[in-house]
């Protein structure tokens, strides 16, 4: 723990009694696995000047591909979430920082798409800017709701039983 003025800093518990390395080693191969799978997506699906086939291109198309990424990544990340805090609640210490801060992290990309927005102002397009500003918001946190909500009726059932097992009405 250290001090900070009036308040009190509280270290993760991950990071109690040497394990700081395991993690961060953990979110640093999470990281590049999913800045790699980033990349691949984009390479597929780029935007600007590359996406002739996909969609408008040009120096000031709009970002899809980054809206998707992102999207995409928070509604892996809602499904996380509830997998490993309601669901599977004995897996390994380092799998949440490896999946979540260190995949979904790399995958997921919001510096891109600041500078994205930034890049559709520059360019005269304050209606898609606000646009992206908007969409990738929402869609972020729709996709963590949706995930986490699909999440958990999949993995554990009903509310209240827990087992996955659907109960009937009489």
């Amino acid at each position: 723990m250290g001090r900070f003025g009036d308040f009190h800093l509280q270290s993760h518990p991950d990071q109690a009694n040497g394990r700081t390395w395991p993690v961060v080693a953990a979110v640093a191969v999470g990281g590049a696995a999913g800045a790699a799978l980033r990349l691949g997506v984009s390479a597929a699906w780029p935007n600007g000047s590359d996406a002739r086939l996909v969609w408008r291109t040009g120096e000031a198309a709009f970002p899809w591909t980054t809206l998707l990424i992102n999207t995409v990544g928070c509604f892996l990340m809602g499904v996380l979430t509830v997998a490993l805090k309601e669901r599977f609640t004995r897996a390994p210490a380092l799998l949440n920082p490896l999946l979540g801060t260190g995949v979904l992290g790399g995958f997921t990309t919001f510096s891109s798409y600041t500078d994205d927005v930034r890049r559709l102002f520059e360019n005269g397009q304050p209606g898609a800017a606000a646009g992206c500003l908007v969409s990738t918001v929402a869609g972020a946190l729709a996709g963590v709701a949706l995930g986490a909500a699909l999440a958990r009726a999949v993995l554990t059932g009903p509310r209240g039983t827990g087992d996955g097992a659907r109960s009937v009405a009489p």
